[in-house]
């Protein structure tokens, strides 16, 4: 059976939401924040997610931004009318679809069914929860990293441009590449901020900054986060 989770705050949207779907053979599962949509997307593989952006602890769009780390699982997100910016940034983030308050049950349903019949026509792409690279691990779905089982306290930026490397093992990634990623177009030619947050980031997740491990250095071409087999033992 088709596994949908509902993530929203408003309890009356939840019961809609729940009587309306399960009428229509879904099975449904509820929480009222984005934290909890974070452990529920890891532990339970829904198969859809309806999201609403206006939330408590983690609203809907960075909730949408975190699931996109570690699963491609299709995601429908919630706004209030009006609210075209919140629309824009949601699908910028990854969301497949959106629905805008007040919904109408056979729109809700429609759009339920469309981006899942799309889902089911591409192919799906396994993504883990937690990324290990030697003495370092990330979690996607909570956006922690550890080294030897420490905390590493990133920024944002920090955080984000360790990512596009976590994304990309074995590639080497330019410099334009990482600033178009990470700042935005205006940035590509902004070598300095890139060569500042790579040396921050190197000191707080490397033994030895001089001699990288994770991120290293390509002359002339870029960065690139070098393959790295599990050891025996391993930590995590």
């Amino acid at each position: 059976m088709t596994l949908i989770l509902v993530v929203d705050d408003e309890i009356l949207y939840q019961h809609l939401l729940k009587v309306n779907l399960e009428k229509e053979g879904y099975d449904i599962i509820a929480c009222g924040n984005g934290e909890d949509a974070l452990e529920m997307v890891s532990s339970r593989h829904p198969d859809l997610v309806i999201l609403d952006v206006m939330m408590p602890k983690l609203d809907g769009i960075s909730t949408c931004e975190r699931i996109r780390q570690f699963s491609n699982v299709p995601i429908i997100v919630v706004t209030a009318r009006g609210e075209e910016q919140d629309r824009v940034r949601g699908l910028d983030v990854g969301a497949d679809d959106y629905v805008v308050k007040p919904f109408s049950a056979t729109e809700l349903v429609a759009r339920v069914r469309a981006v899942l019949r799309r889902a089911h026509t591409t192919e799906q792409v396994v993504q883990n929860r937690f990324f290990v690279h030697g003495n370092l691990k990330i979690d996607f779905a909570r956006a922690e990293v550890w080294k030897e089982n420490r905390p590493v306290f990133l920024s944002a930026t920090e955080y984000r441009l360790l990512i596009q490397f976590a994304h990309h093992v074995g590639q080497v990634l330019s410099a334009e590449d990482l600033l178009v990623a990470i700042w935005g177009p205006s940035y590509k030619d902004d070598k300095e901020i890139l060569w500042v947050s790579i040396a921050r980031l190197r000191q707080k997740l490397e033994d030895n900054p001089h001699s990288p491990a994770h991120i290293v250095t390509r002359a002339g071409l870029g960065y690139l986060m070098p393959p790295m087999e599990k050891e025996p033992g391993e930590r995590f």
